[in-house]
């Protein structure tokens, strides 16, 4: 047999499957033939592609520029004798390279998991015989027997079934179990579609079925998706990519600088010894040393908000993600709607019903679709005989549970036992006054499902049916409650109505036979049978989800539905969701299916994926090149998932979400984000979150940033004036690390603010400080030179020591970062607008930095080490007038920007 196994399957006969296979599907392979065959195709496991070692993967995270700055302030203060500083810089960066190490390591991770889901068993047929082997010792050829439970250990071609159904949600996205026949396929079906077909890793639900092993291992569909995972790459983050940038920027102004101080200070004739001292600390003074911490720590309490709100992050960057994304792909079942089939509508004696209320839970009533008004179904006789069809032709169960109403067995039969329950009946006392005799289970050949019952209190048996509506037309001669003759096409007209509102149609009939009839079969029920009504049914969406969508398309957040649904129903859950706001002919169906996004060329693909909001029966490999798609417009994209199927497609998103109930373990380890409660509102509530950390991060970045201006300029400006330093290296050691750890710190505690969720999000091209963030730490900046510059020469003038002077000079820098964080708060709104006490951190953190700069000026051992000296109460005066200007001159500077904002949101577009 040829080690090429690349067949269409599902398009030829099983005689033939088996003849290309060289296997006799009645006794199977022999044991030569399994070795043989062990020997081409390998064990039945998935290859996890090997990596670099985990030493160099721990070394590179120390390849980055910002970390290179860092490394060199660790360098620099260890020469200058401050172990204590060095020590505390070098813990931020393992630290900052642990936590990139467990980042990188989430693909070996999700392929593990991968590789763990085929380790278990399966009963084949070899040499005649049954046996159980480990499903790793499966091999092409096999004949493997199936049943209720088991998992499928290889992709197989089903050569007989007996009411065979298999939940594939973890492979296809299909929200319910599917049933499947061994009849040939067309061969362009979607691979969702093929009914002839076993993938590895799904779950038999229901039935028997015999299957021959087609392909196994890497060759599997699981297999292929094991190669995606490998091959799609992770992104950095849109802060990581700008952060970098900024610390290229920042490392060539620092060494610039330094260069200039040190050769403009040459020109003027200052000796080496004292222009080496003058660029270490300007070196020193403008390396913002906080920043990897603070950025930690921010986001982790990010992370602790989200957590709170259902929400777990496995990675700290996918925080600052939630806030910049711009296009959120979302799966439909159990995420954008409840998983909790529900009849919405019925059809009985030539009237349409509506059923109100949500999910399993038996609260609502039946009322007549014209008027609204609720009714007794007993007055109603077609009705109740229809809900009564719907109860006892079931093999479900409605039970309360601690977390609510569930369902055991099949949705599709839960939502029937519900809308009967809604009518007022109950399972318990109808089974008894009509106790089911036999009954003929459903097959997907027939269609249908039928039931006998004794009916104890007419002395007569009645047969009750359920199955598509085609199946039971053809049996039924006459309509219940109708005096007119029986027409087929008002039956048809009316489920094509509902199949247009993405209802899943059930068809009832029903038959009376003799009461000593005791059981039936397929002869029985082949004509003369009564039809009853319909029911249609929908997983209805979630009320929340509706309202977070809602949210985010006001936030400038745009939704995509990714399902494996068929195309009509989710078109139909887009409508009542508000995805999709037209319902203009033209716009009937704004989907595309998996056979549609096959056929498109990328930069085709590209456009579409921007302009469709639908897109249902894809493969992964088609939601891996739609996230890519999105990501060649520069959009950053979040995207939801919950089987294998989806893993690769999360791996790639800027952010990957996960779902925690529903979803399986390979798209938890390949996610970012993982929903404890499966709900979308939840993605909602963590992009608010995350914009609220993002806005924090940039509040901290133009505070810390503008105090390490300020000294560069204050060290820029004794160079050149060749004067002595105000601010030597180890004062700005001091400044730097007290004002990142008890002022801007602070910041990382601040709530979200007002209307965060009313902005678009932040263009991926926007760099991550703004025009008037520059400017703004300019002039901060500026005002902290004339001031600590100034009071500096002032005070040497008074008659101070160069110790005192260069206290003052420090002070002036922490009681005017003080007073400037205050503005930091909001970029532009005013701390009253917020609240004073809103954020009680920033209080307490301007008390501790008050603590510090009193130790700082006045005990002696800090003198001593600082090289400072006690001040006078009056010499305070000046250096507070200093920070109440700042404070005032950035207040002043926000109003203005605000009244221009707000006079601009109110020009005509």
């Amino acid at each position: 047999m040829s080690k090429s196994l690349n067949k269409h399957w599902h398009h030829l006969p099983e005689a033939e499957v088996t003849d290309l296979l060289d296997v006799n599907p009645d006794t199977g392979l022999d044991s030569l033939e399994i070795e043989e065959r062990r020997d081409t195709y390998g064990a039945n496991t998935l290859t996890i592609k090997k990596g670099k070692g985990p030493v160099l993967r721990f070394l590179l995270q120390f390849h980055q520029a910002l970390i290179y700055i860092l490394l060199l302030a660790i360098g620099i203060k260890a020469s200058l004798g401050g172990w204590v500083d060095a020590g505390v810089i070098l813990g931020v960066v393992v630290l900052n390279a642990i936590i990139g190490f467990v980042q990188e390591s989430k693909a070996l991770t999700a392929l593990s998991a991968l590789s763990h889901a085929l380790t278990t068993e399966a009963v084949v047929l070899r040499s005649g015989e049954k046996q159980r082997i480990n499903a790793r010792d499966l091999v092409p050829g096999d004949i493997v027997l199936l049943q209720s439970g088991d998992k499928v250990s290889g992709d197989m071609r089903l050569l007989h079934s007996r009411e065979l159904q298999v939940d594939e949600s973890a492979l296809t996205g299909e929200s319910i179990p599917v049933s499947k026949a061994v009849s040939e396929q067309a061969h362009d079906t979607l691979l969702a579609d093929r009914a002839n077909m076993l993938y590895s890793s799904t779950l038999v639900t229901y039935g028997t079925g015999r299957g021959v092993v087609i392909a196994t291992g890497d060759d599997t569909e699981i297999g292929r998706i094991s190669k995606l995972i490998t091959s799609a790459e992770i992104l950095e983050t849109p802060l990581t990519r700008k952060i970098t940038k900024f610390s290229h920027i920042l490392l060539f102004v620092i060494l610039g600088l330094a260069l200039l101080t040190f050769a403009v200070g040459l020109w003027h004739g200052d000796s080496w010894e004292n222009l080496f001292m003058a660029s270490v600390a300007l070196s020193v003074a403008m390396i913002p040393e906080g920043l990897p911490a603070v950025m930690t720590i921010t986001l982790a309490i990010g992370v602790s908000r989200m957590a709170k709100r259902n929400a777990i992050i496995r990675h700290l960057p996918a925080v600052e993600t939630l806030g910049s994304t711009t296009v959120i792909c979302s799966d439909k079942t159990g995420t954008l709607t409840r998983n909790e089939m529900t009849v919405q509508q019925l059809w009985a004696g030539n009237e349409t019903f509506q059923a109100s209320g949500i999910g399993y839970a038996p609260e609502g009533s039946i009322s007549i679709e014209q008027s609204g008004e609720a009714i007794d179904v007993k007055v109603k006789p077609a009705l109740l005989e229809l809900l009564q069809a719907g109860l006892l032709c079931n093999d479900s169960i409605l039970k309360q549970s601690a977390q609510g109403w569930v369902i055991e067995g099949d949705p599709t039969e839960g939502a029937l036992l519900v809308s009967a329950a809604k009518a007022g009946l109950e399972v318990e006392s109808l089974s008894t006054q009509m106790p089911r005799q036999d009954a003929i289970p459903f097959e997907s050949q027939h269609q249908y499902m039928a039931t006998l019952h004794s009916d104890t209190a007419s002395g007569t048996a009645i047969i009750y049916l359920k199955g598509s509506v085609e199946s039971l037309l053809e049996r039924c001669n006459r309509l219940m409650a109708t005096n007119s003759d029986f027409d087929q096409t008002l039956v048809i007209s009316q489920a094509e109505a509902m199949a247009q509102q993405g209802l899943r149609v059930l068809a009832f009939a029903k038959l009376i036979v003799p009461n000593e009839e005791q059981q039936i079969n397929h002869d029985t029920v082949a004509n003369g049978l009564e039809f009853i009504g319909l029911q249609g049914m929908i997983d209805p969406p979630r009320e929340e989800a509706i309202r977070a969508i809602a949210a985010c398309r006001s936030a400038g957040i745009r939704v995509k539905m990714i399902t494996g649904d068929h195309p009509a129903t989710a078109v139909a859950i887009a409508h009542k969701m508000g995805l999709i706001a037209s319902t203009s002919k033209e716009d009937s169906m704004p989907a595309l299916n998996g056979r549609d996004l096959e056929a498109l060329f990328d930069a085709d693909l590209i456009k579409a994926a921007s302009t469709t909001t639908v897109f249902a029966r894809v493969s992964p490999e088609q939601k891996l090149r739609l996230v890519e798609a999105l990501q060649a417009q520069g959009e950053v994209v979040a995207m939801t998932g919950d089987g294998v199927n989806d893993a690769p497609a999360v791996r790639k998103a800027d952010i990957g979400v996960a779902m925690g109930i529903t979803g399986t373990e390979v798209a938890k380890e390949a996610a970012d984000m993982v929903l404890t409660d499966d709900n979308f509102a939840t993605i909602e509530a963590a992009v608010e979150e995350g914009r609220g950390v993002l806005d924090n991060l940039i509040k901290f970045l133009s505070f810390i940033l503008a105090t390490n201006f300020g000294e560069g300029l204050v060290i820029i400006a004794a160079v050149l004036m060749s004067e002595i330093l105000p601010v030597l290296p180890v004062h700005a050691l001091w400044i730097n690390m007290t004002a990142a750890i008890f002022l801007g710190l602070t910041l990382a505690f601040e709530p979200g603010e007002p209307g965060i969720m009313a902005k678009p999000p932040r263009p991926p091209a926007m760099p991550i400080l703004k025009g008037e963030l520059i400017f703004r730490i300019f002039l901060v900046g500026s005002m902290l030179l004339a001031g600590a510059f100034g009071l500096f020469e002032y005070a040497l003038h008074q008659g101070a020591s160069i110790e005192q002077a260069r206290t003052i000079a420090v002070n002036v820098f922490a009681v005017g970062e003080s007073f400037y964080l205050l503005n930091c708060r909001s970029l532009r709104l005013s701390m009253f607008r917020l609240g004073l006490f809103s954020n009680l951190w920033v209080w307490i953190g301007i008390l501790c930095m008050a603590a510090a700069q009193w130790a700082f000026t006045y005990l002696p051992v800090m003198n001593k080490l600082f090289h400072t000296a006690p001040i006078s109460l009056n010499d305070w005066i000046p250096i507070f007038t200093v920070g109440l200007i700042i404070h005032l001159v950035i207040a002043f500077d926000k109003r203005i920007r605000l009244w221009l904002d707000q006079r601009g949101d109110k020009k005509p577009a």
